[in-house]
């Protein structure tokens, strides 16, 4: 089941050196239950701030996220994160790190689950190996199957794929389509790779620079799969980018 998650005029600042940064400003935004979102902004606006609150690792400075009409106020089971790095641990097999997140769960379960995952991402024959031994998409990989281990109702993903190659990307770009088709569920994700929005996206928020605000929602009207190439694909494209020709970047950027 699929679930819905609203925020409500949310700010967010920093202080930084001493100095009060104004990060989002006035956020409003629902997302759709089953919808896979994509937020594009430039390096600095605050997508990612924004993705950390609201998986309930940052504390918005005014403003409420709700989940169903609960309010978010710390990490939970109902949201994970995946980042740009794989973050899986190094001394434990692939395995365990997708069992990671089901201590409490059987012997059993946890192998059943597991099992299932790492044959969805096409980790079977690696379930032994560890991190080291995996290239950079294999990692990512084992890292999406161990957010989807706990069955999150929100998956949230923080740039996943700016690390990897032209051609990994697009695989996993796959990966990830052919598993929100498969397995329902609601996708959040952040990214400043326009084509990658436009790509997975059934709708794209586009981020001012900083302070961040929403300059547009875009319902990408296009059925999958989708082509690259196209007159309609490259339509979307220039038009959040067009965006970003506009919105000028003010200042000195921060890790936001």
């Amino acid at each position: 089941m699929s679930h819905e998650l609203s925020i409500a005029d949310l700010n967010k600042d920093f202080s930084i050196k001493g100095e009060t940064r104004h990060v989002l400003d006035h956020i409003d935004l629902d997302i759709r239950a089953g919808e896979f979102l994509v937020i594009v902004g430039h390096s600095g606006c605050g997508k990612s701030t924004l993705l950390k609150i609201i998986a309930g690792l940052e504390h918005p400075t005014t403003g409420t996220v709700a989940l169903d009409g609960k309010p978010v106020t710390g990490p939970g089971p109902d949201r994970t994160m995946i980042f740009q790095e794989h973050r899986l641990f190094p001394w434990m097999s692939i395995r365990d790190n997708v069992e990671f997140g089901l201590r409490g769960r059987s012997d059993f379960e946890r192998s059943q689950i597991s099992s299932r995952l790492l044959k969805t991402v096409d980790l079977e024959e690696f379930a032994d190996a560890y991190p080291a031994q995996l290239s950079g998409g294999m990692s990512q990989r084992a890292a999406i199957a161990r957010a989807l281990a706990t069955n999150p109702e929100i998956l949230l993903l923080d740039e996943p794929f700016g690390a990897l190659d032209a051609f990994t990307k697009m695989e996993l770009q796959e990966e990830l389509l052919r598993i929100h088709a498969e397995q329902g569920g609601t996708m959040a994700m952040v990214t400043h790779d326009i084509e990658e929005a436009v790509y997975l996206a059934d709708r794209i928020v586009v981020m001012s620079s900083r302070p961040g605000k929403i300059e547009e929602i875009v319902e990408v009207q296009l059925g999958r799969p989708r082509d690259r190439g196209s007159a309609d694909f490259a339509w979307y494209k220039k038009r959040v980018y067009d965006h970003f020709i506009k919105s000028k970047q003010k200042g000195p950027e921060y890790v936001i």
